[in-house]
């Protein structure tokens, strides 16, 4: 397995939830972890900042370097990427993991909410992943890891919600074309979506509620599959859209009960699984 000590891993998102974990999980094999995020001051509803996560990063061993980025301004993006360069000397992975989501119809989409799951979603990941790419060629065992699903065309996922679907398709897309893209340079891009839903701020709020986080895993069953994901040499293992189960399963990891809110509980389903 290699070691992902002084290694420098990038993650958009990574104040809460889902980017948090994944970058506790590298934090305690000693990897330097960019937290670009948007939140500086806390919501109580949604819980933590880039420093409170920088926090708990340095606390879990690993090296932190916190850099308020909104995703949806090129300008913001280059220059965290270039202090993440700066400050550790380059970077090895990128994570993009910050995303927006609404649940909605056509008719019920209202233009600004349709923009912002695109200009975060779409364009977001795009830049973000553009401006890395440079120093990932110069990186060691260089990954991208972008958190979307595999691309189910069943009305089932098409008809409800288009305009989300749609963004998330288009990472999903981007991860598998930066495969082809980026092979010549060793550069492996990959994506990851959970076979159940994850017990984040995303699904207690907007989703369902308390209900639906005791249904749901933690994230760190997500951390756990990227780390074995990232340890994969480059030049073989790209051009995925994992599943979390999957990925563990594959390393003989077949108990997934400590991973639940509720143990033995029953689970729901992701999207567009």
């Amino acid at each position: 397995m290699p070691s992902f000590k002084n290694k420098t891993i990038f993650i958009s998102g990574a104040s809460r939830g889902i980017g948090k974990a994944i970058a506790l999980r590298f934090a305690k094999e000693g990897a330097n972890i960019v937290v670009a995020a948007k939140t500086i001051e806390e919501d109580e509803r949604l819980g933590g900042t880039i420093y409170s996560a920088a926090t708990e990063i340095e606390a879990a061993g690993g090296k932190a370097l916190a850099v308020q980025v909104d995703i949806r301004s090129e300008e913001q993006i280059k220059a965290a990427v270039e202090k993440a360069a700066e400050t550790f000397g380059g970077i090895d992975v990128l994570i993009n993991n910050a995303s927006a989501i609404q649940l909605t119809d056509t008719e019920h989409t209202a233009a600004k909410r349709f923009d912002l799951m695109h200009a975060i979603n779409v364009r977001g990941t795009f830049l973000v992943t553009q401006h890395c790419i440079p120093y990932l060629k110069k990186g060691s065992n260089a990954h991208i890891l972008t958190l979307s699903p595999p691309v189910n065309l069943n009305e089932k996922w098409l008809g409800p919600h288009i305009a989300y679907t749609m963004s998330k398709y288009n990472m999903s897309m981007m991860a598998l074309g930066w495969a082809a893209e980026l092979k010549k340079y060793n550069i492996a891009s990959n994506a990851l979506w959970p076979a159940t839903t994850i017990a984040t701020a995303a699904v207690k709020n907007l989703l369902g509620g308390d209900a639906l986080v005791k249904m749901s895993r933690k994230p760190e069953i997500l951390a756990d599959a990227a780390f074995y994901i990232l340890s994969k040499a480059s030049a073989i293992c790209t051009g995925n859209t994992f599943i979390d189960e999957k990925v563990l399963q594959a390393e003989n990891i077949h108990n997934f009960d400590h991973y639940a809110v509720t143990p033995g509980g029953n689970l729901y389903p992701d999207l567009f699984l």
